[in-house]
């Protein structure tokens, strides 16, 4: 994270390179996948995209829905914090866009975004966000370097064990969204307002 790109929270257009499915189109079995959005909203092309695979998008919404949006465990917003942490280490401009964007929402302040957004890992944050950041980004930069003392001090910010398993999940769910997103399509540039 020493190199920060220009990240924002206006989401970019996502260029496919692999095309979309037509809903149109849509087999029964496409159309029954994608009952099962990742956020029960709007279907994305990244959505139809990955539903020219049918059998593992049927497991991975579902999969993606437990991870961010279950009702226990880590805050929804320390999840898009986690998310967030590994997608600038990434450098997955369009999912950092989404998902500090909605942590934003979920936390009603923008100053924590923009302080990550401007010093990365070292961005000067309360105990715990600075913890959940800076456990992300070290589990999403070299996975086994993350530790038992990296854990030690999630557990001393106040984390407990199931808190921690919501922040490893989310932050892998992430490394591997992240470099799907790179390999299948691209954002397109965002234009300053």
């Amino acid at each position: 994270m020493s190199e920060m790109m220009n990240f924002t929270t206006i989401v970019p257009k996502w260029r496919p390179r692999v095309k979309p499915v037509d809903l149109d189109a849509a087999t029964p079995q496409q159309l029954e996948a994608l009952k099962v959005t990742p956020s029960n909203r709007k279907i994305s092309d990244y959505v139809l995209v990955l539903a020219n695979d049918v059998e593992t998008l049927k497991v991975r919404s579902p999969l993606f829905n437990a991870i961010m949006y279950h009702r226990q465990g880590l805050g929804r917003a320390e999840r898009e914090l986690g998310a967030v942490g590994s997608s600038i280490v990434n450098r997955c401009i369009y999912c950092t866009a989404v998902h500090a964007g909605r942590y934003n929402q979920l936390t009603g302040t923008e100053d924590v975004i923009e302080r990550v957004f401007a010093d990365g890992e070292n961005a000067d944050l309360d105990v715990r966000d600075a913890a959940i950041l800076k456990f992300a980004v070290r589990l999403s930069r070299t996975p086994m370097e993350a530790d038992a003392g990296d854990i030690e001090k999630l557990r001393d910010a106040g984390l407990d064990e199931g808190e921690i398993l919501d922040l490893v999940l989310s932050t892998a769910l992430f490394g591997w969204a992240n470099r799907l997103m790179h390999t299948l399509g691209d954002p397109e540039p965002v234009e300053a307002g």
